[in-house]
């Protein structure tokens, strides 16, 4: 069926009018001009939204393949790979193509609901990001479904979110160390704020309650997910008066850093402090020595997150908005009894 060229002129015509502007600079907009003010822009953008405006190529004709967005905040950690290979392969068993991408700088997200809805995405996947209450209302305005794994935080309870279980997770860890000995462990935090930080910190936490010690302040660092968070953060630690015999990192790249700062401060490890991470990246089987952590199923958060994007897009509703995968503890080369603890 030919496509009614009026639809879209009319369509157009009542942003232009609603925003108070020309139909030249409403189309403009839509073309991906630059040369518009951002005042007026973003409230062509959310306009255009609202009216369900969808740009289409030449002749009207919609995509043949059924297409999703993957979308990450950033492409920095093997654990992205995993998690796109998970997702990759349960989109190819349903004939899904999968266009991988990184957040856009959009704090309204109307734009980028209007890009998804042109591009006929029929759903998205986003990867340890923040989406606020507004990006959200923006793209169920479109009709575009949202999976969330490791969310930095959620606009709200109901939106759909794939994790893994970071609270059991970081008592295991902590549990760990109080097993070998240790009563004196250190924990460099995570990116304060995110949902997946704050479970682990809390793990940490339950697990020295059951073993009857109180949580030392002093004994906690803030490090950010990275190498030279964790260095930082293990070098106040290890420092300090009375330093702690343990270390529990939030995450591999931050033990990785705290490795390098027991070498840099002559100790030994695991002879003269233990160090735990939380991920299980590759490189914790080859780091020296090879690192004790915790793993996350990465592949299968992306394969259960494509999973049930496709069954929103279907049109069923889901049993539960949270899905939690299980961790499990690796026990390697860098934790062992603390010198001074005898059994």
């Amino acid at each position: 069926m030919a496509r009614d060229p009026s639809a879209q002129r009319a369509t157009l015509s009542a942003v232009a009018r609603e925003a108070g502007v020309s139909v030249p600079t409403v189309s403009k907009v839509v073309n991906g001009r630059t040369d518009v003010a951002p005042e007026t822009r973003a409230r062509i953008e959310t306009l255009l939204v609202r009216h369900g405006y969808v740009a289409r190529g030449a002749g009207g004709a919609q995509p043949a393949a059924r297409t999703v967005d993957l979308v990450f905040d950033a492409m920095h950690t093997p654990n992205n790979v995993e998690m796109l290979r998970g997702a990759l392969e349960a989109a190819a068993s349903e004939d899904v193509d999968v266009v991988v991408g990184i957040v856009p700088d959009d704090p309204l997200g109307a734009s980028w609901a209007r890009r998804m809805a042109a591009a006929h995405r029929e759903g998205m996947i986003l990867v340890t990001s923040s989406i606020n209450s507004q990006q959200w209302r923006h793209f169920a305005e479109q009709h575009i479904p949202i999976v969330t794994i490791d969310p930095v935080n959620l606009p709200g309870p109901d939106v759909p979110s794939v994790g893994a279980t970071n609270f059991n997770g970081g008592m295991a860890a902590t549990g760990h160390l109080l097993e070998l000995g240790h009563r004196r462990i250190g924990f460099v935090e995570g990116p304060p704020g995110a949902m997946m930080s704050l479970a682990r910190l809390h793990g940490h936490h339950a697990a020295l309650s059951r073993a009857g010690l109180a949580s030392d302040p002093g004994l906690i660092a803030p490090g950010g997910f990275s190498f030279d968070g964790g260095f930082a953060a293990a070098t106040r630690l290890l420092e300090s008066p009375g330093r702690p015999t343990a270390l529990f990192a939030s995450n591999d790249s931050q033990a990785f850093g705290a490795l390098e700062a027991a070498r840099t401060l002559g100790l030994r490890v695991p002879q003269d402090v233990s160090v735990i991470g939380f991920d299980d990246t590759p490189a914790a089987r080859w780091s020296a020595p090879p690192l004790t952590t915790v793993r996350q199923p990465f592949a299968e958060m992306g394969r259960v997150a494509m999973r049930r994007l496709l069954r929103l897009v279907a049109g069923e509703e889901l049993t539960s908005p949270r899905v939690e995968l299980a961790t499990d503890l690796v026990v390697r080369k860098s934790t062992a009894a603390p010198k001074t603890f005898e059994a």
